[in-house]
């Protein structure tokens, strides 16, 4: 049987495996928002972040590496925020609906740090 817990673990995991997809089929679009004092070139960032998400929603998804994916992925929402920032400071003169999107996503990665350590709290170790 399915617990709202399970259940909120696998969207968790599910928002990770999406995103980490798209940094492999639509690098382009995260490209630009590498900080740039980050050294090497940023696809190298963007494909790393893309690996880096998918092994996070791998460890979520697993009941038994559940409270370390579930801490992984609030680390990795925080490690990210540079990156949502860089984009904030790149797009404010762009039209108002992708500023929008571009400052909504600042003010986001709380409560996406919150859920992973929700999921990490909550994860049974006799999964």
């Amino acid at each position: 049987m399915t617990t709202p817990t399970h259940r909120n673990a696998l969207a968790l995991a599910g928002l990770l495996a999406a995103a980490g997809v798209t940094h492999f089929a639509r690098p382009r679009f995260y490209d630009p928002i590498v900080p740039p004092a980050l050294p090497g070139p940023a696809r190298f960032w963007t494909y790393a972040s893309g690996v880096a998400e998918l092994a996070v929603a791998a460890a979520v998804a697993h009941p038994r590496t559940r409270r370390a994916g579930g801490l992984a992925a609030a680390a990795l929402f925080a490690a990210v925020f540079p990156a949502n920032v860089q984009m904030a400071r790149d797009w404010r003169h762009r039209r108002p609906a992708q500023r929008a999107v571009a400052y909504g996503r600042l003010p986001l990665q709380a409560p996406l740090i919150w859920w992973g350590l929700r999921v990490a709290r909550s994860a049974d170790d006799r999964d």
